[in-house]
């Protein structure tokens, strides 16, 4: 009988299970933005109203850490996996690409059954293999680079400017944070009309330098000391958040849409405003560089009730978790450093277990240029401890009178080190010769261990008489030709010439140096290629035959009319021609 009734009961169970609809899924993560830049956090002069209600939705994870710079936070994000690990560990230099075998987010998504898309800020590659719709995004509208000013997107404008659809460039309208959130919501919008699960994600490319806006979000804070324009920037990320909010409730999606909020990394611009209390800011592994908001709302998913969890959680937690909490199949050949969190936001437990956690970023990464986060304590740097809980501020190392902790902190490091330490030189190639992208373009932003990915760098010729070269992975036999630019392709501007300051719509773009280039070099898979350039060219064009499976580097720079190296070259576009 009591079989009979347990059978009956695990069969309505199963029933119930099969017929529920799946939870779709919304992740924001702004760029840019600290811990402190919300009025809910405690901002003296700032005001988010839309983000303080999310927050006041949400659970919030108040011990929540990324790493101190963006695309390392995106990669973790993505896969699951610690950045040096996954190898998107900078924002630039040859490190600003996930590892082709590791499943994303999206992948997990798509296998599910779900439809998923991007909107905004991917940076973890623009070009093939590692484009957001060769890692498992369906719909992909998003910028290059870093940024709409960044290297690849020179000259680019952050109002009426230009986007990648699915690869292909097009024109949009309007200010970009508004119609990556327009574009979302009406990609949303067409999920329900088709009855389809889905998952969105909306990196937005704001609030991130240059901090270009419309006035009328920056006049409030147009004062003495404060960055007006950048918080104009996140009060309009609010607006648009708000927008998407009332959206999710007018269409009867809230109750069963998980919504993910955070940040990429610390205290920016508003970091002399109100940075929590914390010591850092990006780029650096006190806390106040890599601790970040966290909110997870789901109000049919029977998470504990809104309010803050001290529980020291990461990036890389975001996709176990949703994997749980969606009940998806995790991928046979991942290897998450993160865990679930779906047993603490569901109120069946009140941690994740004992760990210890890593922070590490790197252009050049370093051994112990990191933060080791066990419970209360940060190792930071392998030598300093703080307890967090006794000294938010991290002012009093107490390194000297807790060896113990030190010690097994530092052996955790220094094991997950060895693991990591001889793949550092080994650079992801990008793909040339592919039929999914020929030709491709190359940008000084991946050139290796040097760093030149911001309008500046291209403006000022950076990286000195050679530059860097790229590593690359030839797809298929045949002649190749290399057109080699100084200026970006787009603009058509010669080699030599220089360039006016320019004015966009909310900002500029600086004076771009002129440079002496009477030729360019090439080394690339054992062939050194050279060629001469005319007066008014705009690009120096050499072939060359490559073997299908080469995996090389491709250096490439310019020379002036004595022979001497000149600068690196910043856009190479190379194509198979036959």
């Amino acid at each position: 009988m009591l079989r009979r009734q347990f059978l009956r009961a695990a069969a309505a169970t199963v029933a119930f299970a099969q017929s529920r609809p799946k939870p779709n899924v919304i992740v924001i993560l702004t760029d840019d933005q600290g811990y402190g830049d919300l009025s809910a956090h405690g901002n003296p002069v700032l005001k988010t109203p839309q983000m303080d209600r999310l927050h006041g939705q949400s659970v919030r994870f108040t011990d929540f850490h990324v790493a101190p710079m963006c695309t390392p936070t995106r990669g973790q994000l993505m896969s699951g996996v610690d950045a040096l690990k996954n190898r998107a560990c900078s924002v630039a230099a040859g490190r600003a690409l996930l590892r082709r075998d590791l499943p994303t987010m999206a992948d997990v998504f798509k296998s599910g059954g779900y439809k998923t898309a991007i909107f905004g800020k991917w940076h973890l590659g623009d070009m093939y293999p590692y484009r957001p719709t060769d890692r498992g995004f369906d719909t992909a509208k998003y910028h290059l680079g870093f940024g709409i000013s960044s290297a690849p997107e020179f000259s680019n404008d952050y109002a009426n400017g230009t986007y990648r659809d699915n690869g292909v460039p097009k024109k949009f309208d309007g200010y970009c944070t508004d119609f990556w959130f327009r574009e979302a919501i009406s990609w949303i919008g067409a999920r329900k009309a088709a009855n389809q699960p889905f998952l969105c994600y909306i990196p937005t490319n704001t609030p991130h330098g240059p901090a270009w806006v419309d006035a009328k979000y920056a006049a409030p804070y147009d004062k003495p000391k404060l960055p007006a324009n950048f918080f104009g920037m996140i009060a309009n990320l609010d607006e648009n958040l708000g927008k998407l909010l009332d959206y999710l409730d007018s269409a009867g999606l809230a109750k069963n849409t998980i919504i993910i909020f955070m940040t990429d990394n610390g205290a920016t611009a508003g970091y002399n405003v109100h940075n929590a209390g914390m010591r850092g800011r990006k780029t650096q592994v006190y806390e106040g560089g890599h601790r970040v908001p966290c909110f997870v709302r789901w109000p049919d998913g029977g998470l504990r009730a809104a309010g803050d969890v001290k529980v020291p959680a990461q990036s890389q937690d975001i996709l176990p978790t949703l994997i749980d909490l969606c009940e998806l199949k995790k991928p046979a050949n991942a290897n998450f450093d993160g865990r679930s969190l779906a047993p603490v936001l569901k109120g069946k437990a009140d941690d994740v277990g004992d760990r210890i956690m890593i922070v590490q970023y790197g252009q050049i990464p370093k051994k112990h240029e990191a933060t080791v986060i066990w419970g209360k304590w940060r190792l930071v740097n392998g030598v300093e401890l703080y307890d967090i809980h006794a000294d938010a501020a991290q002012e009093k190392d107490v390194a000297a009178t807790n060896a113990t902790v030190v010690d097994r902190m530092r052996t955790h490091y220094d094991k997950w080190w060895a693991e990591i330490e001889p793949k550092l030189k080994d650079f992801l190639p990008m793909s040339i010769g592919a039929p999914q992208e020929n030709p491709v373009m190359l940008c000084s932003s991946d050139w290796e261990e040097v760093y030149a990915d911001n309008p500046g760098h291209v403006s000022d010729a950076v990286g000195g008489p050679r530059g860097g070269p790229w590593n690359v992975f030839v797809e298929r036999d045949g002649d190749y030709e290399i057109s080699l630019y100084r200026w970006h392709p787009l603009m058509k501007l010669p080699l030599t010439a220089g360039r006016e300051v320019q004015k966009l719509t909310y900002g500029t773009l600086p004076v771009g140096k002129a440079l002496p280039i009477a030729g360019a070099k090439v080394e690339v898979a054992g062939q050194s290629l050279s060629g001469a350039a005319k007066p008014g060219d705009v690009a120096v064009t050499l072939k060359a035959k490559l073997k299908k499976g080469t995996r090389t580097k491709l250096h490439a720079w310019f020379t002036g009319k004595d022979g001497a190296d000149v600068s690196g070259v910043f856009y190479a576009m190379v194509k198979r021609i036959g």
